[in-house]
């Protein structure tokens, strides 16, 4: 019995040791064309997965919707901010197989961040999606975005930890002019800097507006922020935007969001809408380091030889339907909510496994 364990757990770890991806992913990034690898990932495809059903426990998928209120004083702006789960709608494409068509309810699939045209108790109704950890550190970080193209609302994907610690692109739709081809993207860190000016980035370095060569609320498109030891570059269809570096780069980990709102404040969002205002998001992409010491473990101990074949698996850009958590053996021992075979769920790849296995074959046969 003792050596049919043996022969078990060997199989097991044979299987890991194969396993593509072990060692991480990675990206080319920068005027410098540098390589960067990152030990973990999560991959949330939302013309699939329904974060918003609610027979599922809270932050189920690793994202939440957000739940809260912001005065005007505190919202620095003409009308408060409240954030509300009814905003956030999933609108899922059945068939797992189909990408970029209609949802169910209608309308481009994916998860739509709702602002409202009507004000309640001086607030303007918002959406806001967060991700229910805050380990997010350096990485490679993707949305896809289709923009709404109602004026007076701010739709954002951005990496957070607290007011100064802070990296955003930011879609003001009022400054959008479809006659003249004007399409501006705001790329923002937030810093100690920003704080001392009053919160507004633009009278400090890290501030860039850029005009974007297509129309962002025609369809969607790929966003990307590579947050680095020692910069932040910006991304539109890895087409570089521009380069951030500095001391208004974040020093710590955070967590990924992404929102649509407005407050009336006639130098920002400005609003509120006249209608409501919709933005879609069909996916984000986190390819990353964790701050998690337990991670950190989980990696040391599944990447044996980061020089063999396909032990460091390369992040396409732009590809709005590659995930790797839809193929077979290419995600070790992370956390996916996709089946290889086509449909979606929750489940952890091989992190129990892969410990069970391990001590097994350490006790049996000697491994230290």
């Amino acid at each position: 019995m003792a050596s049919l364990r043996v022969l078990a757990s060997l199989f097991v770890l044979s299987s890991l040791v194969l396993a593509e991806c072990e060692c991480g992913y990675s990206i080319i990034t920068g005027p410098d064309n540098r390589e960067y690898i990152f030990t973990d990932l999560l991959e949330s495809d939302f013309e699939h997965l329904d974060i918003t059903d609610e027979s599922e426990s809270y932050g189920e998928y690793g994202w939440a919707s957000q739940e809260f209120n912001m005065s005007s004083e505190v919202a620095r702006g003409s009308y408060g901010e409240s954030y509300t789960p009814q905003n956030v709608i999933s609108n899922i494409i059945a068939d797992a197989q189909v990408f970029g068509g209609s949802g169910v309810k209608g309308g481009a699939a994916g998860l739509d961040l709702v602002v409202k045209s009507e004000i309640k108790d001086g607030m303007v109704t918002c959406a806001d999606v967060s991700t229910t950890n805050s380990h997010y550190y350096h990485g490679s970080f993707r949305a896809g975005i289709k923009v709404t193209d109602v004026p007076g609302t701010c739709a954002a994907f951005f990496w957070y930890m607290n007011d100064t610690q802070e990296i955003d692109i930011e879609f003001l739709s009022s400054e959008f002019n479809k006659s003249n081809n004007t399409f501006p993207v705001n790329l923002v860190l937030q810093s100690e800097e920003s704080k001392d000016k009053g919160f507004d980035a633009s009278k400090t370095g890290d501030f860039k507006k850029i005009n974007l060569p297509f129309d962002p609320t025609a369809a969607f498109h790929d966003y990307r922020i590579d947050f680095l030891p020692d910069k932040v570059l910006f991304y539109a269809d890895a087409v570089l935007l521009t380069e951030m570096n500095g001391t208004g780069v974040p020093s710590t980990p955070g967590n990924l969001q992404v929102s649509h709102w407005s407050n009336g404040n006639a130098g920002w969002s400005q609003g509120p809408p006249k209608t409501d205002a919709v933005t879609t998001v069909s996916y984000v992409k986190a390819y990353f380091n964790s701050s998690l010491d337990s991670r950190l473990s989980d990696y040391k101990a599944r990447c044996k030889d980061p020089s063999a074949p396909s032990a460091v698996c390369a992040i396409p850009d732009n590809n709005a339907t590659f995930f790797f958590s839809d193929l077979d053996n290419m995600t070790p021992n992370q956390t996916t909510y996709h089946e290889n075979s086509g449909g979606r769920t929750t489940r952890a790849w091989w992190s129990s496994l892969f410990a069970a296995a391990f001590a097994t074959s350490t006790s049996m046969v000697g491994l230290h």
